[in-house]
C-alpha cells in the first residue's frame, strides 16, 4: 500500500500533570499522572495511530521532558525532523483539574517556554511544503517570536498548494485577556480552508448560542471548504457551500476529555488527506466525521491524550456497536 500523504501539525508540544483522582481541585490533588499533550502533537500522534503519515514542527526544552517528547512522537510513528530544542527555555508544563464528568481545568507553566520562542529562522520549510494538509491552532499566536514563525509556516504552506486546517483550541488562561483572544484567534480565520471548533467556541466567539445555525453561520467565509462543530458526546454538525447537516456521537463512560478534539481532528485530516473530493461528496463526508466522533469518543474512556488514542479497529468496534 503506498504511503499515505502526509499531514503536519504545528504549535505547542507540553506535559500535562492529571490528577490520579477526578474531582478534587488542584489544591486538594494528592498526585499527578504524567501525561503528555498539547493539541497540535495530539493531533499528529492521532493521524500515526490511524496509520497515516504525519510531521509535528514545534520547539521544547532541551531538558528531560522535552527530550521525552520528543522520543515519544518517533515512538508513535511521527516525524519529528520539524522538532527545535531550546537551552535556556524549559518545556512547557500544565496542571489539568478533572471533574467528575471528565471536563477539565488547566493552569500553565509556561513564562515563557519553549514553544513560545521558535523563531521562523528555525522552521522546516521543506516538510510544509511536502504536505497534504498543514494543521495548526491559536496558542501559537498569542507570543512572538513564535507568532511570526507561525504565519510564516501559513503563508509558505499556502504558496505550496496545502490544504490549511484550523482548529483554534480555545486557552483563555494563556491569553491576556478573553478580547485579546478572540481577536487572536479571528486573525487568521479566514485564510483555513477548513475549520474545526467546539460549540463551547462557537459560543465564546460569537457570544451567541451555539446550537443556532445562524449563530454558526456567523463564522463562515466564503474561503473555507468546511466549518465542523463538535458537539461532545452528541457529536458534530457540519457546514459546506452546498450542504450542511449533523453526525451522531457515541455514548461512552467518560473518564478524561482531554485529546477528544484532536482524536476527532487526526481523524478526519486523515480522511481528507485520502480523499480530497470528500468536501463535495456528502456521504463520504458524513462517513468519516462518524468514524471521527467515534475515535473522539473512545479517547474519552482513559486518562491523557496520546494514551488514549484509538486505532482503526477500535474505532471501526464502537461504530459496530453503535448501529
Amino acid at each position: 500500500m503506498s504511503k499515505s500523504p502526509m499531514i503536519v501539525a504545528f504549535g505547542e508540544m507540553l506535559i500535562d500533570f492529571v490528577p490520579d483522582v477526578a474531582g478534587v481541585s488542584l489544591a486538594d490533588s494528592y498526585a499527578f499522572i504524567k501525561a503528555p499533550g498539547g493539541a497540535p502533537a495530539n493531533v499528529a500522534c492521532a493521524i500515526a495511530k490511524l496509520g497515516g503519515s504525519a510531521a509535528f514542527i514545534g520547539k521544547v526544552g532541551d531538558d528531560e521532558f522535552g527530550h521525552m517528547l520528543a522520543n515519544l512522537l518517533k515512538k508513535n510513528g511521527v516525524n519529528s525532523d520539524g522538532i527545535c530544542f531550546d537551552k535556556d527555555a524549559r518545556t512547557a508544563l500544565a496542571f489539568v483539574t478533572l471533574k467528575t464528568d471528565g471536563q477539565r481545568e488547566f493552569m500553565f507553566y509556561r513564562n515563557p517556554s519553549a514553544d513560545m520562542l521558535l523563531k521562523e529562522s528555525e522552521l522546516k520549510l521543506d516538510l510544509i511544503k511536502q504536505a497534504k494538509i498543514f494543521h495548526y491552532g491559536s496558542i501559537s499566536l498569542i507570543s512572538e517570536p513564535c507568532k511570526s514563525a507561525h504565519l510564516a509556516a501559513m503563508k509558505a504552506a499556502k504558496q505550496a498548494g496545502v490544504l490549511l486546517s484550523y482548529d483554534p483550541n480555545v486557552r483563555l488562561p494563556l491569553w491576556p485577556s478573553p478580547d485579546a483572544a478572540r481577536d487572536g484567534i479571528k486573525s487568521i480565520w479566514n485564510q483555513a480552508d477548513f475549520v474545526k471548533v467546539s460549540d463551547d467556541e462557537v459560543e465564546f466567539l460569537t457570544k451567541g448560542d451555539p446550537q443556532k445555525d445562524d449563530v454558526v453561520m456567523s463564522l463562515w467565509n466564503d474561503n473555507f471548504k468546511l466549518l465542523i462543530v463538535t458537539d461532545g458526546p452528541n457529536g458534530c454538525r457540519y457546514y459546506t457551500k452546498k450542504f450542511k447537516g449533523k453526525v451522531k456521537g457515541f455514548q461512552v463512560k467518560t473518564v478524561d476529555t482531554t485529546g477528544a478534539g484532536d482524536s476527532f481532528v487526526g481523524s478526519f485530516l486523515l480522511a481528507v488527506a485520502n480523499d480530497p473530493n470528500i468536501f463535495d461528496d456528502e456521504k463520504k463526508l458524513q462517513e468519516a466525521l462518524l468514524f471521527s466522533n467515534a475515535c473522539g469518543a473512545i479517547s474519552t474512556t482513559q486518562k491523557g491524550a496520546i494514551p488514549a488514542l484509538p486505532d482503526k479497529a477500535q474505532a471501526e468496534k464502537l461504530i459496530k456497536e453503535g448501529k
